[in-house]
């Protein structure tokens, strides 16, 4: 099939190639729920098209439909990702003044949503309590209590799941000791980054967006912009900040910070990684230096502020970085990198940043081919929202990217 570069008929390709859904599988109910490759996710795409006035809301409903077919789970595995508040967050963006019929299903959910962000606020102080390391699923984006903050963020600021999931978030900026291996950040995970096990005395500290440490900042700090506090809270932000600024290279292709950081390169104050990884939403440096640049705008610190746009301008302007991103997808490719820069662009001091859009907006149209499949983050849907904001040159009507923590 030939496709072509016109924004539009691309944004158009995208939509028929993901026109249908398929029935989750038998064997998988719990398929459609997952924000990150199923239904639920690809929703999101043909409710932003509704909202818009691209697509239509018969077409959304039908994803929509295939997402609920079976029993939502609000299981203490769910996330923002899975389950139950990935079902919200899909329901929250197409409730609309025409579409009004959602918020009764939503309601209903959002009970679920909140006694699971209890259950896990239980979980994780109880583990810190302990005095055991925590796991990304713990507090990550995707399944811990960052994601589903996110969410109560939006929907319910001022509740008690909301305060819950903050104080976690805070108390886990608090340097603890881990028995020979000394004091260690608070968010120190006993695995490796792929989630395999480590030996005894291991584990390492994330910077990523997805999984580390940029994403409780990104919550915390969108949190205070909002004034929406807990006890400890712009201390807590400070810590992450000091983190930062404690790891941060600079180098001629601007500043940069490493993915990750095992004992011996804790101990040592030297990041095993020479240079900056892929410019992504996930690890790169375009979401941590978003989550710096919302941090430092919640704290009005211009100057920290100037830094960190600047790192992003660096980043999205030196074609070495940039020749490391081989997809269009959200989590670590073109539209990712897009629709975090498109958010940080628009909170801008500093006026190169806005400049940076068009090309990285022309990168992610050249880039872009249907094809990949259905779902968020690696998939089709992922790719053509982004390419919405692109050609719009607007924020998300629906939100969406509530799910990335950058809006």
């Amino acid at each position: 099939m030939t496709i072509t570069t016109s924004p539009a008929l691309l944004m158009d390709a995208f939509a028929r190639r993901l026109a249908l859904p398929s029935p989750s599988p038998a064997e998988q109910p719990w398929e459609a729920q997952d924000l990150a490759a199923g239904a639920a996710g690809t929703a999101l795409l043909h409710i932003e098209r509704a909202r818009t006035g691209h697509g239509t809301w018969p077409q959304a409903h039908q994803w929509i439909k295939t997402a609920v077919a079976t029993p939502i789970s609000a299981a203490d595995t769910s996330g923002l990702y899975l389950g139950a508040p990935a079902v919200a967050l899909m329901l929250d963006c197409a409730t609309a003044p025409e579409q009004p019929h959602y918020q009764e299903a939503l309601s209903a959910v959002d009970r679920h949503v909140a006694e699971l962000a209890h259950r896990r606020a239980d979980a994780a102080q109880a583990r810190m309590d302990s005095g055991r390391p925590a796991g990304f699923h713990e507090y990550d984006i995707f399944y811990g209590l960052t994601g589903i903050g996110a969410y109560l963020l939006r929907r319910s600021p001022s509740g008690s799941a909301t305060q819950r999931v903050l104080d976690c978030l805070v108390r886990l900026t608090v340097p603890v000791r881990h028995g020979e291996d000394g004091v260690l950040p608070g968010w120190w995970v006993a695995h490796q980054p792929d989630l395999t096990p480590s030996a005894v005395g291991g584990g390492h500290a994330n910077f990523g967006t997805a999984h580390g440490i940029g994403g409780p900042l990104l919550l915390l700090a969108r949190a205070l912009r909002e004034g929406v506090t807990v006890d400890g809270h712009v201390e807590a932000i400070d810590t992450i900040l000091h983190w930062l600024d404690t790891w941060r290279q600079d180098g001629p292709s601007g500043t940069w910070w490493p993915e990750h950081l095992h004992l011996g390169e804790l101990r040592s104050g030297r990041p095993a990684q020479r240079g900056p990884a892929r410019p992504s939403w996930c690890y790169g440096t375009p979401g941590i230096a978003r989550a710096g640049q919302l941090a430092a705008l919640s704290r009005r610190d211009r100057a920290r502020q100037h830094l960190y746009e600047d790192a992003m301008v660096r980043c999205l302007t030196d074609p070495e970085q940039l020749a490391k991103i081989t997809d269009a997808g959200l989590c670590h490719g073109w539209a990712g990198t897009y629709q975090t820069a498109f958010r940080a662009a628009h909170d801008a001091v500093t006026p190169a940043l806005p400049t940076t859009l068009p090309d990285v907006a022309a990168q992610l149209i050249r880039q872009a081919r249907p094809g990949t499949g259905p779902g968020l983050l690696q998939g089709d849907a992922g790719t053509a929202l982004a390419l919405i904001t692109a050609v719009n040159d607007a924020a998300p009507t629906s939100g969406w990217d509530t799910c990335l923590l950058i809006d």
